[in-house]
């Protein structure tokens, strides 16, 4: 630790209880009191130091036979820091370090000790030893997390920001480029067994998430901006969500299995009490807000793991929401171990959270079959063809996204041959077309002549079945009004207006099936074009005539 000596002459203090006294001749004339201790002082030295002492002694009416008491409670660093404080006045000897410099120097502008009250003053000796610990990583981690007990004092000199922009530079400065640990870091071994490294036989090589240990000793609020500043600084999105995630499990016991939710995680160096439940859905709830976007750069596993969390703790909805979408994004990375999240809610019809795993497959299938790629006119075929190749047919109930990627790939594609153009179109399959999807299909001329004829053959046969389950229906409809039917109905029927209603009864349940009849005529006369088309094009007229056999044209 990067140390700086201030002062010349030996140690003139000592304690007496709560209580500092100056080992000299002169006895003392004023005592300041800095919460529970006092320090017996002389104005002299203070006041050719402090121009917050000056204005107070100056102030102070001595009534007779009292001595100057002043009260210092609000200094920051309280007594440890004024003790300093006092000791630099005397130019006693004392030691700035990473640990004391933020307060000391804290409460050097508290007490405005500029340079126009002295020369080396002690706002200036501060300032001078900050720029050197904020050349080191480990002294910058120590007196940033010193600035927490002076937080307000050290967010005003700018000192937590310039610590963390300090820390964000060295750890998105990548030491493995060199060969070499950088200052204060902690540096790894190398389990290779090979000890030299470009030539170099350092014995050691540093790793991406070094810096990850060091960090997640830091509290939320300053750990939060300190990663906000490293995205800034272009840190990896794969480094942020390394060390996102490992400090997540320092303060989340519920993220491993075996451990229970009021049992901490945390290593020895520091004692912790167990956090409390609200404090840990909080925590949480900041971290997956922290999470990088990006899709794959944090572990499948380690999502789920959130999740399971999120749930035991009662996060927020939209938590475990962006949980799930994250979980559905990437949800063939899974195993089914970690998929089983157990069903925590006032239903406990089953065993597992089905509903939630539902939400998860839902956002899988809008992942993957999402169009956003398919404008793009630098992507390939053979890798559009992989991606709308992820999910399997058989996971697919309509394959209208499918389908719609397909057309603004064509329409982005117009280059594409006859036979690439129907090699993408085996993606889909055209009897899992939604009506309006056929509809579209079938007059869509960027397809290939033969997917059209496709989508009109099983739109055809959809038409055929209804039109069948329809005449079945009339039946027996009809069936009910003969003669072995409801007397009185038969009676009803001799009467002309009752012969009428029946009439316009018949016409209102005829009416969709002559409308099916018309649009099987229309698909026929669409076909009847096709063939001449295809005629045209030189196809085999045999082939044509199977065709129409099978959709009953003949």
């Amino acid at each position: 630790m990067t140390t700086m000596k201030v002062g010349s002459k030996a140690g003139a203090f000592y304690l007496e209880g709560q209580t500092w006294r100056c080992m000299t001749e002169l006895v003392s004339d004023i005592v300041i009191e800095v919460g529970e201790m006092s320090f017996h002082l002389h104005k002299f030295p203070l006041l050719n130091r402090s121009g917050v002492l000056q204005k107070m002694i100056s102030e102070f009416h001595i009534e007779e036979g009292n001595s100057c008491v002043l009260q210092l409670h609000e200094i920051p660093g309280g007594a440890k820091a004024f003790e300093l404080v006092a000791k630099f006045c005397y130019d006693v000897k004392i030691e700035l370090n990473a640990l004391n410099v933020v307060c000391l120097r804290c409460a050097a502008e508290y007490l405005r000790m500029t340079e126009d009250y002295a020369e080396g003053n002690l706002i200036a000796q501060t300032e001078n030893f900050l720029n050197e610990v904020f050349s080191n990583w480990k002294d910058s981690i120590k007196a940033l997390e010193s600035c927490e007990g002076v937080l307000s004092y050290a967010e005003e000199l700018h000192i937590v920001s310039r610590c963390i922009n300090s820390l964000a530079a060295k750890a998105y400065a990548d030491s493995g480029l060199f060969g070499w640990p950088m200052a204060g870091q902690t540096a790894r071994k190398n389990t290779s067994g090979n000890g030299l490294w470009n030539g170099i036989g350092s014995g050691e090589m540093p790793r991406s998430d070094w810096w990850y240990e060091d960090v997640s000793f830091l509290s939320l609020p300053v750990f939060k901006r300190l990663i906000q500043a490293m995205e800034e600084k272009g840190m990896k999105s794969e480094d942020i969500a390394g060390c996102l995630t490992f400090y997540a499990r320092r303060f989340l016991p519920g993220l491993s299995k075996k451990s229970s939710i009021g049992t901490p995680c945390v290593t020895p160096r520091a004692s912790v009490s167990a956090p409390s439940e609200l404090d840990q859905r909080f925590f949480l709830e900041e971290i997956v807000d922290l999470l990088p976007s990006r899709k794959g750069v944090c572990s499948t596993k380690f999502l789920l793991s959130m999740l399971r969390t999120a749930m035991i703790l009662h996060a927020s909805a939209s938590c475990k929401e962006n949980l799930e979408k994250r979980i559905g994004a990437q949800l063939d990375e899974a195993s089914l171990e970690d998929l089983l999240i157990p069903n925590l809610g006032y239903s406990v019809e089953t065993l597992y959270d089905i509903d939630c795993m539902q939400r998860i497959l839902d956002h899988f299938m809008l992942a993957e079959h999402s169009a956003e790629v398919a404008p793009d006119v630098n992507l390939k075929l053979p890798k559009f063809h992989s991606l709308a190749a992820v999910i399997p047919e058989y996971a697919r109930p309509l394959d209208d996204g499918i389908y719609r990627a397909i057309d603004i790939y064509l329409k982005s594609h117009p280059w594409l041959t006859e036979s690439e153009r129907e090699q993408l179109c085996r993606l889909m399959n055209c009897q899992k077309l939604s009506l309006e999807a056929c509809t579209h299909a079938a007059q869509n001329e960027r397809l290939p002549l033969r997917v059209v004829v496709q989508v009109l053959f099983f739109e055809q046969l959809r038409l055929r079945t209804s039109i069948a389950s329809w005449f079945f229906v009339s039946d027996n409809m009809e069936n009910s009004r003969g003669p072995h039917g409801n007397p009185m109905q038969q009676k009803k029927n001799n009467d002309g207006a009752a012969q009428t209603e029946i009439a316009q009864e018949q016409n209102e349940e005829d009416g969709p099936v002559d409308d099916m009849k018309l649009r099987v005529l229309e698909l026929e006369k669409e076909c009847l074009n096709m063939k001449q088309e295809i005629e045209k094009l030189g196809k085999p007229k045999s082939s044509w005539n199977i065709f129409t056999r099978k959709c009953g044209l003949q």
